[in-house]
This record gives structure tokens, C-alpha cells and sequence, in this order.
């Protein structure tokens, strides 16, 4: 691999700014445009940060400190040298510049970590972790990518290769040395091996949802009747007045989104349109906007205007609102005023957007809905929670569907040689998750646990 640098921080200006540069000629490279009274980038011990300045020949570009990381023990595994110089875009550039010219390559997005994956210093997943802890918004998300990033999910997904190897070594073994004394532990026990993780794989599959909602946020969509306080709600929750408030029915047409945390929940607020019998083309295409909304929706805060009765939005439904949802939380506002005695037995939400009371209430509810219907993990303070993204997802799935062919091979006693294409398959999509698909593996582990050739 060639030599790459790159601004390590983010653009614009900043007090400190980080450039790396990672391979073969990195120290080379550093000690080419780094000068120090004392020593050279290539005569300072790792992890030891030296004092110098960086010359673009006989131009004084900036006073730094710079670090030099022998490898293996890098980030990426290379020699690694990083130099933090004062944040200014221009300075910034120069340096990366003369770093260019000096040797260096310009890194591709992503390449440094790229590196630290092909040199077995991260899995696929912890490499993944590294932007969604960079990108996390909530405290949730931050745990989830910590977690991820210690080797969490890697651990279960190498648990459950190293149970898959077993498996199919033990079956590739009696096909292919039938003269040895193996025997095909085609019963009971193989099948309770086998359920056993279709099992893991099953429960890592039901954190995908949590994981999306962590990554991505809540989809909370603010729904309700014109003039029943939808957009005075957004505006309560976010802290200011971002929504147009007014009396006249059919003034927000359109969706409008923000993002809030909210009891360590990422929520991805969206206002809608009032929902209503109408006319107006124009109000109804907002309208069957803000349904399209309710049908994407994580999360429904149904409002309503307390001092009204309590009736269907919509005339042709016999009585019954048919927008109810078992994902939806009932909110009667304007509970400053008088309350139509026809809510008298609702369960609701009772709040006042004008004065914020109840508002507490409406929190601790969201927060109680989201944990019932999604769980809990983040809160408990015991490790070793995984939420797994859409890629393990789908790796998982394929995973799930090839044991589950295995196993329902071996009940029908079909040929060991079908239950074991199948088996590769699992361990395939298994291995994709940590970038781990090496056949080698299996060779190994057939011969270190039957001892073949004695």
C-alpha cells in the first residue's frame, strides 16, 4: 500500500487541527517537512509527543506536535504519524499540501479505517461503529455505538461461526473420511446445536428495530384535526417557535421536521397537515401527505382540542375513528380551558400548549411507549448490548433461512452432503457481518478436532 494523508478534523476553523498520515514511508515523509532542535520524526519513541515546526522549504508554515505510532501498534497497523497544528483552514491545507508533494497521497473517505480493517486491527463491525459514534445524537446511540466498537456484536458473530465450524466440520468429516470412526451425529444433539443458534441469531434479528430507531431516530409524527394545537405542540417540545401558529383551519399544508432528544430518545418530529373532511385540492393533497406520514410513523401523537367533542375526523366512519393506532398516544390540549364532558372517561394526555402544563407528563408517556414497544437495553447499566444495522440484518436473515434449511434437512434425513452446502451458507452470511469468510477456517478446524491422518 502507498503512503496517504488527510485533514483528521473536521473543516473550518478550530483552535487545533489534525493531520495523518498512514504507511509504509509515513515517518519518512514526517521527517522530511518536520524540524525539531532535538530529534527527527524517525528517532522519537511512539506515542511521544515532540515539539517542532513544519517547513515548506525555508518557509516557517506553523509551530506542531507530532506523534509517531510504530507499527503494528496503530490505528491502522502502519506507521502512523499525526501532527497537530493551529486550526486554520489555510495553514491546514498548506501542511496537507506539502505533505502531498513530500510523498504522501491524498487519502479516499474512509481509507484510515479501511486500513485498520485489512490489517485485522478492527472487524467490519467495530469499523462500522466508528461513524455511528461519530454520527450519534443521542445518549442511546452513543452506547450502542460504543459498544459496538468494544467488540460486542463480534464476539456473539465469531461465538456463533466457531458453533457453525463445529457443526459442519464434524458432518464434512464423515463424508469425507468415512473409513475414520466419526460418527454422523445426525439426532437429537445436532438438532439442539442447531436450534441453539438459530436461536442467537434469531434475538441478534430482533434488535434491528431498536437499532434503526437509535441510528436514526423516532419517527414521531404530530397528527390531528386543523386548530387542535399540532404545530403549537412542535413548537413546545422543540423549546421555540418554529411552526406558524394561527386560528385559521388549513394553515400548515405541508410536513415541516425537527429533531429533539428527549429521555435519551432520538425523536424525528414531523408536523402535518390538520386532518379533515375537504375539498380544497390543494389542502387535501396535505392531507393525504400527513396519512402517508401516519403510515410511516414510529410514534403518533394523535392531538386533540379537548373543548370540542369527541367525534370521528372523518364522517363515513360509523363512529369510529379508523386513524387510532396501537403505536399513537391520545393528547387533549387546551386543558387551561374547560373540557368537553364527552372525554370525560379518555384515558388521554391531558396538556396546555399555552402554559406547557402536562407537557411533563406527555414526556414521561413517550418515553413509556417507546420503551415498552422497543425495549429497554440502553438503560441498564450491564454491557453487551447489540443493535445491529440493516447490512447485519440482511446478513442474518440469510444466515437464519440456510440453518433452518439444515436443520429441516436433518429431521428429513436428506444427504449430509445438502446439509452441509447449507451450513456453508449460513457461515458465509455469518462471516460477512465481521468481513470473515475464510474457508481456510473450516480446513483447520476439521483437522485440529478429529485428528485426521493419526
Amino acid at each position: 500500500m502507498d503512503t496517504i494523508a488527510a485533514i483528521a478534523t473536521p473543516p473550518g476553523q478550530g483552535a487545533v487541527a489534525v493531520l495523518r498520515v498512514s504507511g509504509p514511508e509515513a515517518i519518512a515523509v514526517a521527517d522530511r517537512v518536520f524540524k525539531s532542535s532535538k530529534r527527527k520524526p524517525s528517532e522519537l519513541e511512539s506515542r511521544v509527543q515532540s515539539l517542532g515546526a513544519i517547513y515548506d522549504k525555508q518557509i516557517h508554515l506553523d509551530s506542531v506536535l507530532l506523534t509517531v505510532f510504530r507499527k503494528p501498534s496503530s490505528f491502522t497497523g502502519e506507521d502512523v504519524v499525526e501532527i497537530a497544528c493551529h486550526g486554520g483552514v489555510l495553514v491546514t491545507r498548506r501542511i496537507l499540501e506539502l505533505l502531498l508533494r513530500s510523498g504522501a497521497s491524498l487519502a479516499d473517505p474512509g481509507e484510515f479505517t479501511r486500513r485498520a480493517f485489512l490489517n485485522a486491527k478492527l472487524d467490519l463491525t467495530q469499523a462500522e461503529a466508528i461513524m455511528d459514534l461519530i454520527s450519534a445524537s443521542s445518549d442511546r446511540a452513543l452506547r450502542a455505538a460504543t459498544e459496538q466498537l468494544d467488540g460486542t456484536l463480534g464476539i456473539r458473530i465469531r461465538a456463533m461461526q466457531s458453533e457453525l465450524l463445529g457443526l459442519l466440520a464434524h458432518i464434512e468429516a464423515y463424508i469425507d473420511f468415512p473409513e475414520e470412526d466419526i460418527s454422523p451425529d445426525t439426532g437429537s444433539a445436532l438438532l439442539q446445536r442447531l436450534q441453539a443458534i438459530l436461536e442467537t441469531m434469531e434475538s441478534l434479528l430482533s434488535s434491528a428495530s431498536q437499532g434503526r430507531l437509535i441510528r436514526e431516530g423516532v419517527r414521531t409524527v404530530i397528527s390531528g384535526p386543523p386548530n387542535a394545537g399540532k404545530s403549537s405542540l412542535l413548537n413546545r417540545l422543540l423549546g421555540f417557535e418554529r411552526a406558524i401558529v394561527s386560528a385559521t383551519p388549513g394553515t400548515t399544508r405541508d410536513t415541516l421536521e425537527e429533531s429533539i432528544i428527549l429521555k435519551g430518545w432520538s425523536l424525528r418530529l414531523v408536523d402535518t397537515a390538520g386532518l379533515r373532511e375537504s375539498l380544497d385540492p390543494i389542502e387535501l393533497e396535505g392531507i393525504n401527505r400527513a396519512m402517508k406520514q401516519r403510515a410511516a410513523a414510529d410514534l403518533i401523537l394523535h392531538v386533540r382540542d379537548g373543548t370540542l367533542p369527541a367525534q370521528p375526523i372523518f364522517a363515513d366512519t360509523g363512529g369510529k375513528d379508523t386513524i387510532a393506532s396501537p403505536e399513537e398516544i391520545l393528547i387533549l390540549n387546551k386543558s387551561d380551558i374547560q373540557e368537553h364532558q364527552s372525554w370525560a372517561d379518555s384515558s388521554a394526555i391531558r396538556i396546555s400548549c399555552l402554559s406547557g402544563e402536562g407537557v411533563r407528563e406527555l414526556e414521561e408517556a413517550i418515553d413509556a411507549k417507546l420503551t415498552g414497544a422497543f425495549g429497554n437495553g440502553l438503560q441498564s447499566e450491564s454491557s453487551g448490548f447489540v443493535a445491529i444495522n440493516a447490512r447485519h440484518q440482511d446478513c442474518l436473515r440469510r444466515g437464519v433461512e440456510q440453518t433452518q434449511a439444515a436443520k429441516e434437512g436433518l429431521k428429513e434425513g436428506i444427504s449430509p452432503e445438502f446439509v452441509a452446502e447449507e451450513l456453508r451458507g449460513a457461515l458465509h452470511a455469518v462471516g460477512e457481518i465481521v468481513g470473515q469468510t475464510d474457508t481456510e477456517d473450516l480446513l483447520g478446524h476439521i483437522f485440529s478436532t478429529f485428528c485426521i491422518g493419526k
